[in-house]
């Protein structure tokens, strides 16, 4: 009679093993974030065009009159900020809220069980923020355009800023949906961080103009070289030093890259 083999010789299959990049799993990863926010387009793409031609209305109409700021039209100075809050407003909320619903229903298993490795999940959450930042940027600049005239004077830094200021927002989402554990903790990034640092960055104003300590606090924030920059791009006027912001820029999406890759690495906050 044969011999029944001994529980040391009984192993589990072993895991397969993919050379390179997975690039199949990648693209999946990549489709499944875009195909999320087209799904709700009327959330998420078309209430963020309302709601940048609703502060066009106000700030412009209401506000602005038929002054000029760094010698163009209240309007235009005006837009490429607007456009820059969605970018990174829409960034962020693609990323995190993916990976705050996914843990809080229980099914962050289903991106960690496939073989992709964590650089894979950094670029396809990543990927997928900065997708929705971008396209949702491109439609308010569609929308604003009948109401601002837009020259661009540095499409090289409308390029650049545009880009940065989506992959910085979509990592800080990565890291702030693996950090949360409630909506409250998600809502209290939004409201204390990201809001504060958005309206003082000089979407609607000359930073020169506010009071300290505020003025100070302006030109150690990095939104406000992300809009500068991205109004640079349109105006060819930048308030800050545009070699810092682009040196910030660069800085911060390769540091944030980094710390969403340790994260999955580590599996901080997933695996338990």
């Amino acid at each position: 009679m044969r011999d029944m083999p001994t529980v040391e010789t009984i192993r589990p299959p072993e895991p397969r093993v993919y050379s390179g990049v997975n690039w199949e799993g990648l693209k999946t990863l990549y489709l499944r974030e875009v195909r999320r926010f087209i799904k709700v387009g009327t959330q998420t793409l078309a209430a963020p065009v309302v709601t940048a031609l609703l502060y066009m209305l106000v700030f412009v109409v209401a506000v602005g009159g038929g002054r000029e700021v760094h010698g163009v039209a209240y309007g235009t100075f005006v837009a490429p900020g607007l456009i820059m809050m969605q970018i990174l407003s829409n960034a962020f909320q693609n990323s995190s809220s993916s990976l705050l619903q996914a843990k809080f229903n229980g099914l962050m298993g289903d991106f960690m069980t496939p073989p992709l490795t964590p650089g894979e999940h950094v670029v396809g959450f990543g990927g997928g923020a900065a997708t929705r930042g971008i396209l949702v940027g491109t439609i308010s600049l569609v929308a604003i355009l009948p109401f601002a005239r837009l020259p661009v004077a540095q499409p090289w830094a409308v390029l650049y800023f545009g880009l940065g200021a989506a992959f910085i927002m979509g990592f800080i989402g990565i890291m702030a949906g693996l950090w949360a554990e409630k909506f409250d903790h998600m809502a209290a990034v939004t409201n204390f961080v990201i809001m504060p640092m958005t309206f003082l960055s000089g979407t609607f104003y000359l930073v020169e103009q506010l009071p300290e300590p505020f003025r100070t606090f302006s030109h150690f924030n990095p939104i406000f070289y992300l809009i500068d920059g991205f109004r640079y791009g349109f105006i060819g006027t930048a308030e800050g030093n545009l070699a810092v912001g682009v040196a910030m820029t660069a800085v911060l999406t390769l540091g944030l890259g980094w710390a969403c890759l340790w994260m999955f690495r580590v599996g901080y906050k997933i695996k338990t």
